[in-house]
């Protein structure tokens, strides 16, 4: 028997990470594979739970008849999901360690709440994968993994859990750790890990387990603790970013004449003098003022809110972007874009749909439905429709011109969704160009 597990990585966690940053990790995995209960085991052992939650937990565990603390109900906040036992929406926690702050996303198992677990995996660092290592790799888990991928996480934490129900024995973990290494191999997954783990027993998640003696490897909560957060990737650049945009959400007028345009800042910083263009409409301007709800400052970093003034009076609306001049957004009406298809009824080209593109919403129609990808096989395979939960690349023309960058360069100015006009409910996630996954490993047939 082996000293130690195989793992997938580049090498050890960076040394020297600065532990004041944010990590935003999705917990995905396929129905009663253990997520909720790891997510749990993970606020339990931490410490992250008030006395209050505790005893909630102790009496809802009561009312159901079992002999101990459910530790999946802590992330299962509505009633519906405790009487049946499963999550299905995502379940979002905040929480923090000594070394690090995190925002969890626990994203629902179910096939029909594939939607919700897209919604969780758009804005995290990483994904922390939970396994039933009793049963292997399910279809929906390696679902939710290209997902990820495809969303642009290039990070998993692959969590092998249930180890206790196959003795502890280092074979199944073995299987595992070599089926999901070639997918993350072929999914362009940068770095991925796996933990042999018991969530209901605590093995391996904070603390080390003996159970495991071939294992030697770090805890759940020490990779969380040391892999690359959104910040750290940003100041490194392990993520290519685009130049400075600015969606425009709102038009201010001050009472006393000018006018101000305020949104997010993504891309890269915006700073006072910066010359800049203002999308679709080509209007060159520079950066007069950038004020905040703080009061005015010279540099706009990523993520901050903010009013840009600028120096010229010219038409800009909610929808607009103001852009960087030296590295502008593309403006198109013809978006080739990979998508999540939602809906019961096949998507099929023709369909007439609106498009929500940062702040611009517009009516769209689907040209093309090119290509669907095998989630087991890793191929793309034409195809002329995609149905429920099937993941391909279409191409929509929109009514009005949008300023778009691949998903690949910005995650914001690279996404969309589509609605349906009658009902108003969304219907498809998409991400512009080729993003996560990269397609010279795939097989198109």
């Amino acid at each position: 028997m082996p000293a130690a597990a195989p793992t997938t990585h580049p090498g050890p966690p960076p040394a020297g990470l600065a532990h004041s940053d944010l990590l935003r990790f999705a917990a995905v995995g396929s129905v009663d594979d253990g997520k909720s209960t790891l997510i749990g085991r993970l606020l339990f052992d931490t410490r992250q739970l008030f006395d209050d939650q505790v005893d909630a937990l102790a009496a809802a565990a009561e009312r159901r008849g079992l002999g101990e603390i459910d530790l999946s109900f802590v992330t299962d906040g509505l009633r519906a999901e405790r009487s049946q036992g499963i999550t299905i929406d995502v379940a979002y926690r905040y929480a923090a360690t000594p070394r690090r702050k995190f925002v969890i996303a626990d994203c629902p198992g179910h096939l029909q709440y594939t939607r919700n677990m897209a919604t969780g995996a758009s804005t995290a660092d990483l994904a922390l994968v939970v396994v039933d290592a009793s049963r292997g790799l399910s279809e929906q888990t390696r679902r939710h993994i290209c997902i990820a991928a495809l969303l642009g996480v290039t990070q998993i934490v692959v969590a092998a859990n249930k180890m206790d129900l196959v003795g502890w024995e280092y074979e199944p973990f073995e299987r595992l750790s070599e089926e999901l290494s070639d997918l993350a191999q072929r999914l362009g997954i940068q770095s991925s890990w796996v933990v042999p783990v018991s969530a209901l027993h605590g093995d391996n998640v904070v603390g080390s387990s003996k159970n495991a003696p071939w294992y030697v490897g770090p805890t759940i909560l020490e990779l969380l603790e040391s892999l690359p957060a959104g910040e750290w990737a940003r100041v490194h650049g392990s993520h290519r970013g685009s130049a400075a945009r600015l969606p425009v959400q709102w038009v201010l007028r001050d009472p006393r004449g000018g006018r101000s345009y305020a949104g997010m800042v993504n891309g890269g910083p915006f700073r006072k003098g910066d010359r800049v263009v203002v999308l679709p409409a080509g209007l060159e301007t520079a950066i007069q003022s950038i004020d905040t709800f703080d009061g005015p400052i010279d540099v706009a970093p990523v993520g901050k809110s903010v009013s840009l003034e600028l120096t010229d009076h010219i038409d800009v609306s909610r929808g607009d972007l103001i852009s960087s001049l030296d590295d502008p957004a593309d403006v198109t009406n013809l978006i080739d874009a990979t998508l999540c298809w939602f809906r019961d009824v096949p998507l099929r080209p023709g369909e007439r749909l609106r498009i929500k593109h940062t702040t611009r919403l517009t009516p769209a129609v689907v040209e093309t439905v090119s290509h669907r990808f095998d989630v087991n096989t890793l191929e793309l395979r034409p195809v002329d429709h995609l149905s429920n939960n099937e993941i391909g690349t279409v191409s929509v023309r929109t009514a009005d011109p949008l300023a778009v960058d691949s998903y690949r360069h910005d995650r914001i100015t690279g996404s969309f969704i589509l609605i349906d006009d009658a009902t108003n409910s969304t219907v498809a996630a998409g991400m512009i160009g080729t993003p996560g996954i990269d397609r010279s490993q795939l097989n198109p047939n």
